[in-house]
């Protein structure tokens, strides 16, 4: 039905600008607490698009109206026709049809059910689902089998698979037991060397996927010395499974390692920033520092707290972000207020080629009002 959220996707998101008409952001909570049936589902969205027609600008022309019109239709067909939840706790769809845009997307958790129109997409909402796990690829490695799959919207696909049928006790035959069992080790050696070697092209495909692996304490021995440096770069952990644990068992048995790795990072990203801040080097600390340092493509990790966002102004120009009203001080246009400030941080900061941080476990941005950033000068 869709893609999944990833950071591609994202910075591809936050790139994106309307030249011809406008673009419709609309998120749906998918909770089955909130939306158990497909009735409910259709409700919420009729509501919305309801919502957003009631939005829709008045300072458009007849063409854009009409492409707005005609965004608004493709989305009721959408949720009528081809809408499938398949499992999935969120939904964003992305329209600008007269820009030729189209992207709907599963996501792993809930999100507030919002509707946005304007010239750029609203990503805020997705940045706290990126980086807890989506994308990973998860390896169950045995003497026989070897799956590797890739977690995307909250689900196990499987990637690649390698096998081997070692020979059972009845095919022995002449051989001296210590012939056979040199025989027998040798096949899974050279079946760990596969997995291996598949692993290594996963990683390289996917642009260095975060890794982890399942398999017994004896495996791991004989598998770590064949993987390469460019996996052992990114394996962020290791588990142990049942023998033909399914893709739903597997994934039970990574999540906790997945969030350990996910907390660790939290940890050495904001002991960064408040080594920095501290010492009044490559930080910022609130709203004006760090949205002023984004519109100089100057951060590199943007990290906000849950809930965070402000009211802010932007250059309808050249899109710079500022905490207060006034012209633009590059080209002097009039700022365009915005109650996304957030929004706006994370368009400046993926669109200058920056990561961002949806904080989960640590209050150290609490005093500057739920945002910071690491600089890059």
């Amino acid at each position: 039905m869709a893609a999944t959220v990833s950071w591609d996707s994202l910075r591809e998101l936050a790139n994106f600008q309307a030249e011809n008409g406008c673009a419709i952001s609309l998120y749906v909570d998918l909770d089955p607490s909130i939306t158990p049936t497909a009735d409910d589902a259709h409700s919420r969205v009729n509501s919305l698009l309801d919502s957003g027609r009631q939005r829709t600008p008045r300072s458009l022309g007849h063409a854009q109206r009409e492409g707005l019109k005609g965004d608004f239709e493709r989305l009721e067909r959408f949720f009528e026709q081809e809408f499938n939840r398949d499992g999935a706790h969120g939904l964003a769809v992305f329209c600008g049809g007269l820009d030729n845009f189209w992207r709907p997307m599963a996501l792993t958790d809930s999100v507030p059910d919002q509707i946005k129109i304007g010239k750029t997409l609203y990503v805020a909402p997705l940045v706290p689902l990126v980086g807890r796990g989506e994308g990973a690829i998860v390896a169950s490695v045995g003497r026989e089998q070897g799956y590797l799959y890739g977690l995307q919207a909250g689900r196990l696909h499987e990637i690649a698979k390698h096998s081997e049928d070692l020979p059972g006790r009845h095919d022995q035959g002449g051989w001296s037991r210590a012939n056979y069992q040199r025989h027998i080790e040798s096949l899974v050696l050279n079946h760990l060397r596969r997995v291996a070697e598949e692993l290594d092209r996963q990683v390289r495909r996917l642009r260095g996927a975060h890794v982890v692996i399942v398999c017994t304490e004896e495996t791991r021995g004989e598998l770590q010395d064949m993987l390469s440096k460019e996996v052992l770069r990114v394996v962020i952990g290791w588990a142990q499974a049942e023998a033909h644990a399914t893709p739903t068992e597997l994934l039970e048995v990574v999540q906790p390692v997945l969030e350990r790795w996910r907390e660790q990072e939290e940890k050495e990203a904001v002991e960064r920033w408040r080594e920095e801040e501290g010492r009044n080097g490559r930080a910022a600390a609130g709203w004006e520092q760090t949205l002023e340092a984004a519109s100089d493509a100057r951060v590199e990790l943007l990290l906000y707290a849950d809930g965070a966002d402000h009211q802010a102004w932007q250059c309808p120009k050249c899109g710079r972000a500022s905490l207060t009203a006034g012209n633009c001080p590059l080209d002097g246009t009039r700022m365009e207020e915005s109650d996304h400030g957030l929004d706006l941080a994370v368009h400046q900061t993926l669109g200058h080629g920056g990561r961002v941080w949806a904080l989960r476990h640590r209050r150290d941005l609490e005093p500057f009002e739920g945002i910071g950033a690491l600089l890059r000068f």
